[in-house]
């Protein structure tokens, strides 16, 4: 049985059977029996660190949802993570964690920089996503936008339409006007330089 814990780009987190190759955490986002039923509370977040990791680290076992333990969240990739909102992690991801918060511009403390990234990335009580209106023409490559037909993953000249199973055959690049998923802080990392690792098709890899 697939558990809510799929995360998507616009924000849903969903129970799906395809497997993510990043995790995440939020905090606690399940209750004491979701290890037997797999869904999550109304909850989708419980602090502001949302950080996405590496799928195994220093041979650590867990027992998904676990009673008073964080909520293991999943993404099908990086750039996933980041229109979700999420950041490296600097435990497991040391290195890419410092390569991104200099990228973002970021010369504070790790949680100064949760807390921009927060008020970029949500709306509080309702659980919501912010989603800016921006030019396409404006934003970098593996920034997110919200088009007719869901999350679309920007790219060169092109644009990846994605689904929980992964990303659909490349149209070509809107041009316009979109609601973009991908917070402000996190584009700034990725207009500097920052490269999120994708799962592409072989043909664009």
């Amino acid at each position: 049985m697939p558990r809510q814990n799929r995360v998507q780009p616009d924000g849903q987190i969903l129970a799906h059977r395809t497997r993510g190759a990043v995790m995440g955490n939020r905090g606690v986002l399940h209750d004491d029996n979701a290890h037997h039923h797999g869904k999550l509370t109304h909850r989708r977040w419980r602090h502001k660190a949302w950080v996405c990791c590496v799928l195994s680290f220093k041979n650590r076992q867990r027992r998904l949802m676990a009673p008073n333990r964080y909520t293991e969240l999943f993404f099908y990739d990086e750039a996933v993570a980041l229109a979700a909102g999420h950041r490296p992690c600097a435990e497991c991801r040391r290195r890419d964690h410092k390569a991104f918060l200099t990228a973002a511009d970021h010369s504070g403390s790790a949680p100064a920089f949760d807390d921009k990234l927060h008020t970029a990335r949500a709306i509080p009580r309702i659980y919501g996503q912010n989603r800016q209106l921006t030019d396409t023409r404006t934003l970098p490559d593996a920034t997110f936008i919200l088009t007719d037909t869901g999350p679309t993953l920007l790219l060169e000249d092109m644009a990846l339409p994605f689904n929980p199973d992964g990303y659909a055959a490349p149209i070509k690049r809107p041009e316009g006007l979109f609601p973009v998923l991908t917070p402000a802080p996190t584009r700034i990392a990725l207009h500097n330089g920052f490269r999120p690792t994708l799962r592409l098709s072989a043909t664009l890899a």
